[in-house]
């Protein structure tokens, strides 16, 4: 007989790459925090090809950690590919990312995952463009940097403009909402941000972002020049291949997205109830 695993309220999933020396405070953070807020779940740590001992010091942690899952593979494949491997795995109701290096303090996730409880959204980022979220800065280059990415992803990707911050590395999804979208992807670097955005877009989720105490983390594995090369590539391969049938998502059986149909046929319940 399959033994009967409890339902896990929350997926963490921390994304590493050559973390090695910061990755333990990380781990303690997310364990804290199940902890404190009493929460079921799970934390998965997801070395992205470290050449260093991340993968190493992140299993010397399991002991310590009863909730802590290793995951690993070589060879390094990017942000956007770790996220993926591991939401992909996760089996929490809600799921959340976390960027190594504690920018956001986790009891931040609470205002999302609340939003989530009242079903305010399928989709709630974290975002530092609301007043007052930022502590500690970046450097003037990626603060140019950003703007114009912004106008980027605005205009020519098409994200509407009510969502102020695509990039923010802490974000929360009901479960199989992100597992569904995360599996049909096929980013592999930092833009898998702005196809999950599109791809939950096009399904009829609903996106919402909540303000955050975001600190820049000066110890950063984004290489300005050779990343917004890349950046460029991802998101015109976003623009060509969404724009592809066979790369757009999935309807239902019945035709509809699956959101949108939960919305009519609760709509027409309550209509009827009414009547």
């Amino acid at each position: 007989m399959e033994e009967h695993q409890p339902e896990l309220k929350l997926s963490i999933i921390i994304p590493a790459y050559k973390e090695a020396y910061k990755l333990e405070r990380d781990i303690q953070a997310a364990a804290d925090f199940l902890a404190t807020q009493n929460l079921a779940g799970e934390i998965l740590v997801v070395d992205d090809g470290s050449p260093d001992d991340t993968a190493a010091l992140a299993k010397a942690l399991l002991a310590d950690f009863p909730a802590l899952k290793v995951l690993s593979y070589q060879p390094n494949r990017g942000k956007g590919y770790a996220l993926r491997y591991g939401i992909t795995r996760s089996r929490g109701r809600n799921v959340m990312f976390a960027d190594a290096g504690l920018c956001v303090p986790y009891d931040n996730a609470l205002i999302g995952l609340t939003m989530l409880d009242l079903k305010m959204g399928d989709l709630v980022h974290g975002s530092r463009r609301m007043r007052g979220s930022v502590r500690r800065q970046q450097p003037l280059y990626r603060r140019i940097g950003s703007k114009v990415y912004g106008l980027v992803i605005h205009t020519l990707m098409g994200v509407p403009w009510y969502i102020s911050d695509t990039q923010c590395g802490f974000k929360l999804y009901r479960g199989d909402v992100a597992r569904r979208l995360y599996s049909e992807a096929f980013t592999d670097g930092f833009m898998l941000d702005i196809e999950i955005i599109l791809r939950a877009l096009a399904a009829g989720y609903l996106i919402l972002e909540f303000p955050v105490l975001w600190s820049n983390d000066a110890d950063t594995r984004y290489d300005p020049i050779r990343g917004t090369g890349r950046n460029f590539l991802e998101l015109m391969a976003i623009r060509w291949r969404l724009r592809d049938k066979r790369h757009r998502p999935r309807a239902s059986a019945s035709g509809k997205v699956p959101h949108l149909e939960h919305r009519l046929t609760s709509k027409t319940a309550s209509n009827r109830h009414i009547n």
